[in-house]
């Protein structure tokens, strides 16, 4: 019997440690409830949505609803095909009902042919596309009301965005990056993919400097980890540094430019 009484009394104790946590929690339970009961939506301003078939669903919902105008900014480089087959149909409905839709990718998507042809598709109906190197947050915001963006370290969550005061910080950063970007072409010829490859050097450059590691600098770019080593190797050989921060710092000192291949190849 002695176990058993043991196990009680920790249960007891247990329940007892659990009641006072929630206890303390219901002063901060019974404002937001009666905030959504003043606004009257019945809808949290602020709402994490953890499960990805949640997210996609709740996107298409906001998509339909969507009257004026879509803001998308998707770091990352080319998107997953399988994304890009699931976007097309609902991005082409949207913009026959005759709604804006502006998006931004980094400047390495431009080498992604899926991402390419789902580009061309989307701004013949209308759509205006273009390209940032870095900086970017993965967001969208529907009729300025509304806004989704993306949780770091949780693949698949996203932050619901209901919040005026917050939505429009994010369409204002949205427009910011809009003004530095550069329209995206459906096809990139040698000149205009040399003149590419030079920027994304030169940001490799910077991001070198700072002393960030290859895995970072590759996700802050859009590329693969692989291209990015590649491109890396190539600095440090162009400025003759035994090390990757010895390059970046002597680059960044001068501000001379890397010299970059005759035939420059994709990003990866």
């Amino acid at each position: 019997m002695a176990p058993l009484a043991l196990l009680v009394r920790e249960t007891h104790d247990e329940m007892d440690r659990l009641r006072g946590r929630l206890e303390a929690l219901v002063p901060a339970y019974e404002a937001g409830a009666a905030h959504l009961e003043r606004n009257g939506s019945g809808r949290a301003e602020l709402e994490l949505v953890t499960d990805l078939g949640a997210v996609r669903g709740l996107i298409a919902e906001l998509v339909a609803g969507c009257g004026q105008e879509l803001l998308t900014s998707q770091p990352g480089g080319g998107r997953p095909v399988e994304t890009l087959e699931e976007a097309i149909g609902r991005d082409e409905s949207l913009l026959a009902r005759g709604v804006r839709m502006r998006t931004i990718y980094q400047h390495t998507a431009r080498y992604s042919r899926p991402t390419a042809a789902y580009v061309e598709r989307v701004t013949a109906l209308g759509a205006q596309v273009r390209t940032l190197g870095d900086g970017l947050m993965r967001m969208l915001v529907f009729d300025g009301r509304t806004g989704l963006m993306s949780v770091p370290d949780r693949a698949g969550a996203a932050l619901v965005v209901r919040e005026p005061a917050v939505v429009h910080f994010m369409a204002a950063a949205f427009e910011r990056s809009w003004v530095a970007a550069e329209p995206f072409p459906t096809t990139v010829g040698p000149e205009a993919a040399r003149s590419l490859s030079d920027e994304l050097r030169q940001m490799i450059v910077r991001l070198l400097a700072e002393g960030l590691e290859d895995k970072v600098i590759a996700r802050r770019l859009g590329m693969s980890e692989r291209t990015c080593q590649r491109h890396i190797a190539e600095i440090m050989r162009a400025a003759g540094a035994k090390s990757r921060f010895q390059a970046g710092y002597l680059l960044a000192q001068t501000a001379a430019p890397v010299p970059v291949p005759a035939e420059p190849g994709g990003t990866g």
